[in-house]
């Protein structure tokens, strides 16, 4: 954890802080800034500028040339500045990775508060008194004395309709703000300004020759990102039995010459539901020669959960499975200090057909439009043979309902613009892109942010790092500028690159999703907690919430109850 106060009031700088920060108090010529580290985030000095940030770059070595500079052994904090005090304030634009930082200029008597371009790291600011407060942690924030903790209705109006804030600049404190993804946050005396610093953007597809040059391009890359994030010790997957994640552990496996360091972790179904993962799962651990622990995930619903005093800096239903989550997760970390994640692909990849060959014959490409539709006819073709050969699945889920809880107040609806809010969440976007609308969208989307803070939740009481290699630029341009006919049809550019590296029914195995919703399984029949606090009057009519929820209703009513826990 790591904070920053500005204070233009030039008086000295009183805190809630306990002993296990480090701080650096400066004054300066009209106000006095601190910094606190509690002693994991990195805080390094150079020319009169100060950083203290959680920062892990990627490409460090293409950024130590653009410096000049050959010493590999620099920290990553130590090389944001020198990269600030060599480029001004686009310095931010030549940097990748996981990070949320802040500089102070001691010359320009100024903060500079700036988060990754996917928003993995945290860093949330708000303005008490004279003072400006910016911390990875929104729960140091809200116990500094003097900050308004006023509760914003448009974050709680989203929370009881979809479960997380559709706005990411937005906490559930209305004087607290969340820094959007790739955005730079610029204190000054007299000043404040907000810059977005980067754009997701993919101009043209990448034409290679065949698959075998895309299934290359993607294994260099996915390489490159895996050893810019391994450890030093052991590295753990979070592997399902699907192609994303196997890959990733093959990958790794590939990266580090060898299956001794990489350790993975399966979740699994035995009572809630059918599920065939641990066995793709144990398919790809033993052809990898890599360790794969089960972990049963019956345990979604914790009868107790009420009981147990867990908190959290915000409302979520996770709440109410948190003490076996968080069992998981320190388990976890006596495995490995950091897990890879696998999501991306997914997104990236969508598949989309129509919005392609149009924008190919708009251009008047009719022979990469000739091309791409005999390839994708010829996958169709074998498609249908391999349906006929192999087992069924379920089918995948359809879009959530639009329509919202019947027993929200209509006030509160009307003043947040609720309904327009979600409406306009899952409509796609008006001007997107040419021709991968759907996948460049999807990472403009707020459940980013809702999965960065699960995971978030993981660091906080395990030590333990989540890291996602798929996440990193250069592989997600390359997924997003790949030619989505043929190459997104099932993923098919992955499954190019994975010949011969994942067993053979892995390969063929098509996307599965769950036969099921877990949570709605384990709440079924059961009668929740009684509601306690008198402020859910001010969002919700008590008498419409139903004595026993419904299928369809309950993470709704689940939010509901996570809500009045948080507020006690």
């Amino acid at each position: 954890m790591f904070a920053a106060v500005f204070d233009t009031g030039g008086r000295p700088i009183e805190l809630k802080a306990g002993n296990e920060f480090a701080r650096v108090a400066i004054a300066g010529r009209s106000c006095h800034v601190a910094l606190l580290q509690d002693g994991q985030p990195a805080m390094e000095e150079l020319d009169r500028c100060r950083i203290v940030g959680s920062i892990r770059l990627d490409a460090r070595v293409d950024l130590l040339a653009a410096l000049d500079r050959c010493d590999a052994a620099i920290g990553d904090a130590a090389l944001c500045l020198q990269a600030y005090r060599r480029w001004g304030d686009s310095f931010v634009e030549r940097l990748s990775g996981d990070f949320a930082f802040v500089v102070w200029d001691e010359d320009k008597q100024r903060l500079l508060a700036i988060r990754d371009q996917l928003g993995i790291r945290p860093l949330f600011y708000a303005r008490c008194g004279s003072a400006w407060m910016v911390s990875d942690s929104l729960d140091w924030l809200a116990a500094q004395p003097g900050l308004d903790k006023r509760l914003d209705e448009v974050w709680i109006g989203d929370f009881l309709a979809t479960g997380h804030s559709l706005d990411p600049a937005r906490t559930v404190y209305d004087t607290v703000h969340r820094l959007p993804a790739g955005h730079c946050l610029e204190l000054c005396r007299d000043r404040k300004g907000l810059r977005r610093y980067w754009h997701l953007s993919v101009e043209r597809p990448l034409f290679l020759r065949d698959g075998r040059a895309y299934g290359e391009r993607f294994r260099a890359l996915t390489i490159a990102a895996i050893r810019d994030r391994l450890p030093a010790g052991r590295v753990g997957i979070a592997m399902s039995g699907g192609l994303d994640s196997t890959s990733l552990a093959a990958l790794s496996v590939e990266a580090l010459g060898g299956p001794g360091r990489v350790a993975a972790r399966c979740a699994h179904f035995e009572a809630l539901m059918a599920d065939d993962e641990p066995r793709y799962a144990g398919l790809a651990a033993q052809a990898l020669g890599i360790e794969l622990r089960l972990d049963n995930a019956d345990c979604a619903y914790d009868p107790q959960w009420r009981e147990r005093g867990l908190r959290t800096a915000e409302p979520t239903i996770d709440i109410v499975n948190a003490h076996h989550e968080r069992a998981i997760a320190r388990s976890m970390a006596i495995d490995a200090s950091v897990w890879f994640f696998g999501e991306g692909p997914d997104n990236a990849l969508a598949f989309e057909r129509d919005a392609y060959f149009g924008w190919l014959l708009r251009g008047g490409h009719w022979a990469r439009a000739a091309a791409a539709a005999w390839r994708y006819v010829g996958i169709k073709l074998g498609e249908q043979w391999s349906d006929r050969n192999r087992v069924g699945r379920s089918a995948a889920p359809g879009p959530p309902s639009v329509d919202l809880p019947p027993w929200l107040r209509a006030e509160l609806v009307d003043r947040t613009g609720l309904r327009e809010r979600v409406q306009a969440f899952w409509s796609p976007p008006a001007d997107g892109h040419p021709w991968h609308p759907r996948a460049i969208g999807s990472f403009g989307t707020p459940a980013w942010q809702a999965l960065f803070t699960r995971l978030e939740a993981d660091e906080r009481c395990a030590p333990l790092v989540w890291r996602h290699p798929y996440l990193d630029l250069r592989v997600l341009d390359f997924l997003l500028s790949v030619p989505p006919v043929p190459w997104a049809r099932r993923k098919l550019v992955v499954r190019e690159a994975m010949k011969g590296r994942l067993p053979e029914p892995l390969l063929r195995r098509h996307k599965t999703p769950l036969s099921g919703k877990p949570l709605e399984r384990a709440v079924q029949g059961r009668e929740l907690p009684p509601l306690q606090s008198p402020e859910l009057g001010r969002w919700l009519d008590r008498a419409r919430l139903p004595p026993q929820p419904a299928s369809a209703q309950v993470e709704r009513l689940l939010a509901v109850h996570a809500l009045d826990y948080w507020l006690q």
